[in-house]
């Protein structure tokens, strides 16, 4: 007799519920700041009790990183970006013009998520000097995943010859930087499509040995 395993509601319900905390903190973060935000507020805003927020999260600096986590990864799933469905697909792509055109997509999505918490990201840090130590000493992530996607443009038959890995993972960790996307998106008022197409061309002429391949 197959035994049907029933959804575990508790976990479940646990699960909304961090996601509900998560929410509430980024909207609070970014309206008033890190500093000026109280869990107290978080809990009334999503709707628990502030004792809750405590045990999910322990303090407020754990309930931060989560909500710039999972900014970045667009979901509370604990799978790293470089382990992505869309960053894996980007690198088997079998051209350096369709990766490039897939990783600028990809990445555009996490910037639209990203790029408006740098102020409050900024702001946090000035408030709380222990905000950095909720991530780890090291190379910046960032440009992990963007050296990996290099390494795997390389071997791509109209990748650039002349363009070195390092050279690609520094013009990829630059050119699609979160500082960057604000300049074109905030500050100037491209549209996050203008700016995605402007950044596949720019990389294409920098990384392709036919300018013209970005594909659309």
């Amino acid at each position: 007799m197959d035994i049907v395993k029933r959804p575990d509601k508790r976990a479940e319900r646990s699960r909304r519920t961090r996601e509900k905390v998560i929410q509430a903190a980024r909207e609070l973060f970014v309206a008033q700041g890190y500093g000026a935000t109280s869990l107290q507020e978080v809990a009334d805003r999503a709707g628990v009790a502030v004792q809750t927020v405590y045990f999910v999260f322990g303090n407020k600096r754990t309930l931060f990183k989560d909500v710039v986590d999972t900014s970045i990864a667009g979901d509370a799933e604990p799978v790293a970006v470089m382990d992505r469905e869309w960053f894996r697909a980007a690198c088997a792509e079998p051209t350096a013009a369709g990766q490039l055109r897939a990783h600028v997509r990809g990445t555009s999505e996490i910037l639209g998520r990203v790029a408006p918490l740098m102020p409050m990201i900024e702001s946090a840090g000035a408030a709380d000097p222990q905000i950095a130590a909720q991530w780890p000493d090291g190379p910046d992530p960032r440009y992990i995943v963007q050296q990996a996607a290099a390494q795997a443009l390389a071997g791509k038959p109209d990748a650039r010859p002349d363009v070195s890995v390092a050279m690609a993972a520094d013009l990829l960790f630059c050119l699609l930087s979160p500082q960057l996307y604000l300049l074109f998106v905030q500050d100037r008022g491209w549209s996050p499509d203008r700016w995605e197409e402007w950044a596949c061309a720019a990389l294409t002429v920098q990384l392709c040995t036919d300018p013209g391949a970005c594909p659309s």
